[in-house]
């Protein structure tokens, strides 16, 4: 791992930076609150169902912070931090979704490397506890749902670095649950970077040495969200340096106190340990009581149905560093299945399939959407534009990239540069009237590997556990609703002259609203454009 060793009065050139308020979340949320985009309450909230009960009902919205949580006076809860995406374009400086996606490609090849500050700088090491009997006291558990038996630690954002990552750094979430006080179960993704981290140490019979950071800088969130886009993220990659890029100034490091590993400096809370691959345990007592995988309920998933617990590594609690409680360290609790962790999840992944597009053959793919419909990992819908004969067909090439290089991904959608990929409506108006079923659907990969957290792949495990080792691929599902090139006569939209009218030369304000109000949907997109 390559790390810029500047002193600490770096800090103040990063004062400087327009986007000074990525440096830690307080300076984030305080931002937030100044643009009117952040809603603070002192209502005390139970983590327990009534958080992502809440989170549920302003789905979508503008950040919500808790100050008073049951149960847990010297915390504060966070939730929908990237629950509205034009907050999150407002907050990063980007003017649009498409440029989010397009800069945030940029930053994939051009990362900042993180910077080391010392232990007696770094605001998440203000108090230091080492070798801790029980690290729940120090954190925050949620559950999701009344179907669930325990509850989980699901808002960490581990922080791989050096030789357990090739020389890189990895960034991202896994579900946890200490039961044992100072030990608890981790939850990896099959194929996911830190399986590939912890598959390796298990062949070794080697522990992996990490840190868990829980409130840590924005960028560094939408970082561990990124996830199967290995092609353009590798094993070794520099994934916290594409979090300076992204914010536009390094993050910065810290060694940890008691294990060989780095922490995010500016995280309110860090638990730092080791991962022992051998040493695995079930996530709930229901399933270790009749040693059962992949049956009991456990954490909603993101493809929008409800997770199962499973047998999993442990994760060795050695030590925990944290801000001053008096200060009240904020916890992002981030819900499962939501928009807020659906923008976290896709953002980095859209951008990572542009540049992977871009990179077979620069300048035909123009955006790439996952809408919160398809689900973080289940699909993608690009945007691309035929620049003359030769061109044609490229967008087959990207379709069967995608769902070969994402694992598990089953629907990949390619329209045209007239398609509005923000609207579902006008991709199953593509859909509709630009496919030949016969030739325009491709299923790629049969038979690969995919994603055991979607239920109809589960189905192909028969009677056997819902496991990696028993499911198989289906292949996925490539659709090309582009117009062929030279036939853009035949599929020419209509343009209605909505731009030569207004509706104040004809109407009252109380006539237009009242007009106005009974639009919704794809109506209000035609209206807009005159298709």
């Amino acid at each position: 791992m390559t790390l810029a060793h500047k002193p600490t009065a770096d800090l103040a050139s990063i004062q400087n930076h327009p986007n000074r308020h990525l440096l830690d979340l307080r300076g984030t949320l305080a931002w937030l609150e100044q643009q009117g985009d952040l809603v603070v309450t002192d209502k005390e909230v139970n983590p327990d169902l009534e958080l992502t009960g809440l989170q549920k009902l302003m789905d979508g919205a503008c950040p919500v912070l808790f100050n008073n949580v049951k149960g847990k006076p010297n915390h504060r809860l966070l939730t929908n931090l990237f629950g509205d995406i034009n907050a999150v374009n407002k907050m990063f400086g980007w003017a649009s979704d498409k440029e989010r996606t397009q800069k945030l490609a940029y930053a994939l090849s051009h990362p900042l490397p993180p910077v080391e500050i010392s232990q007696a700088d770094a605001p998440c090491q203000e108090v230091v506890i080492e070798n801790p009997d029980d690290v729940n006291p120090f954190l925050v558990a949620i559950r999701h749902t009344e179907l669930e038996s325990e509850m989980t630690i699901g808002s960490g954002i581990r922080c791989v670095s050096g030789a357990a990552f090739g020389g890189g750094t990895d960034l991202g979430y896994n579900r946890m649950n200490f039961r044992w006080g100072n030990v608890g179960t981790f939850q990896i993704s099959p194929g996911s970077h830190m399986w590939q981290v912890v598959s390796e140490a298990y062949r070794k019979n080697e522990r992996v040495p990490l840190t868990f950071c829980f409130g840590v800088p924005a960028a560094c969130t939408l970082l561990a969200g990124a996830a199967f886009d290995y092609v353009i993220l590798p094993y070794g990659c520099d994934e916290i340096g594409v979090a300076g890029a992204a914010q536009g100034f390094p993050v910065r490091l810290v060694k940890a106190r008691t294990v060989d590993a780095y922490a995010l400096a500016d995280a309110e809370i860090v638990i730092e340990g080791y991962i022992d691959p051998r040493d695995k345990r079930f996530e709930t007592a229901e399933a270790e009581a009749d040693q059962t995988q992949g049956r009991h309920h456990f954490h909603p998933e993101w493809a929008g149905y409800m997770g199962k617990a499973y047998r999993a590594p442990t994760f060795h609690v050695t030590g925990i560093t944290t801000r001053k409680q008096e200060s009240k360290p904020i916890v992002f609790a981030l819900g499962a299945h939501t928009l807020d962790e659906h923008n976290i999840d896709t953002s980095i992944r859209e951008a990572a399939m542009f540049e992977l597009c871009n990179r077979m053959q620069p300048g035909i793919v123009q955006d790439v959407n996952i809408p919160y419909c398809m689900t973080d990992w289940g699909g993608v819908i690009i945007q691309v534009k035929k620049r003359n004969r030769i061109e044609e067909g490229w967008q087959r090439n990207f379709l069967s990239a995608l769902l070969s290089t994402s694992q598990g991904m089953r629907v990949a959608i390619a329209v045209s540069e007239d398609t509005n990929i923000y609207s579902m409506d006008e991709i199953m108006w593509c859909i509709t009237t630009r496919v030949n079923p016969r030739t325009d659907i491709l299923n790629p990969t049969p038979g690969g590997r995919g994603q055991t957290f979607m239920p109809a792949e589960r189905m192909t495990a028969g009677d056997k556990e819902w496991t990696a080792t028993n499911t198989s691929y289906e292949g996925g599902m490539g659709i090309d609703a582009t117009v062929p090139y030279g036939y853009e006569e035949d599929f020419l939209r209509p343009q209605y002259p909505v731009s030569k009218v207004k509706l104040e030369d004809f109407l009252s304000r109380d006539q237009i609203t009242k007009v106005q109000a009974r639009m919704s949907g794809w109506t209000e997109l035609l209206a807009k454009t005159g298709h």
